[in-house]
């Protein structure tokens, strides 16, 4: 099995003192050993969470990310956002169970916005034009395109562990990365921060 290609492990790693029956303190070695054990099995569950969200999303994923509403078919600016399609659209990443409440209520969060600033135009959306949001590039990868079933192929970069959070890269190889935040909920990674969903150069400011 492939394994994971890192360029930093752990930023922070708080040991809990073993103790055996008798009372006594675990040797260095042993203490070691649990350590690597625990570290290995997190690093393995966070890439094959990683690989799930995006075997998931290529594979299963309506796609329906933002979608602009027409109050009129003559129209030649969007008037908002289609909310009612967002609404199923965010009752699907919920359903997933791969998302955090946090990155759920963020992508919800985004899509108000956008919806605010098309209505009160403050942001235009032109028929046939790239949106006013965005990079125009996919933001569940930051790319245009991507090599067919990818997500075989994902290694972590620059993985970091605090307690129960994880930061990291992930690469399809060459100089691609994007970066994502997890964390560790009874047990399951569940995905809380996406490169692509940053507010702060998704959306402009308020």
């Amino acid at each position: 099995m492939k394994y994971l290609k890192l360029t930093s492990l752990l930023s922070s790693l708080v040991l809990l003192s073993a103790c055996n029956q008798n009372g006594n303190e675990t040797t260095s070695k042993g203490i070691e050993e649990v350590q690597q054990g625990n570290v290995t099995a997190l690093l393995e569950d966070l890439r094959n969470r990683t690989i799930e969200l995006y075997k998931w999303n290529d594979t299963k994923s309506t796609h329906i990310d933002f979608e602009p509403l027409l109050l009129k078919e003559t129209d030649s600016i969007y008037a908002g956002l289609d909310l009612a399609r967002h609404e199923q659209r965010v009752a699907e990443l919920r359903e997933t169970n791969l998302f955090t409440d946090h990155f759920v209520e963020n992508y919800d969060q985004i899509a108000r916005t956008i919806d605010k600033k098309l209505n009160d135009k403050s942001s235009v959306w032109n028929v046939g034009e790239l949106p006013p949001f965005g990079n125009g590039a996919n933001p569940w990868c930051n790319c245009q395109d991507n090599p067919e079933k990818f997500w075989e192929n994902i290694t972590l970069k620059d993985v970091k562990m605090i307690n129960e959070n994880a930061a990291f890269s992930w690469s399809w190889g060459g100089d691609f990365d994007y970066k994502v935040k997890a964390i560790l909920d009874h047990g399951l990674w569940k995905i809380d921060y996406l490169e692509g969903f940053d507010p702060k150069t998704f959306i402009a400011s308020e």
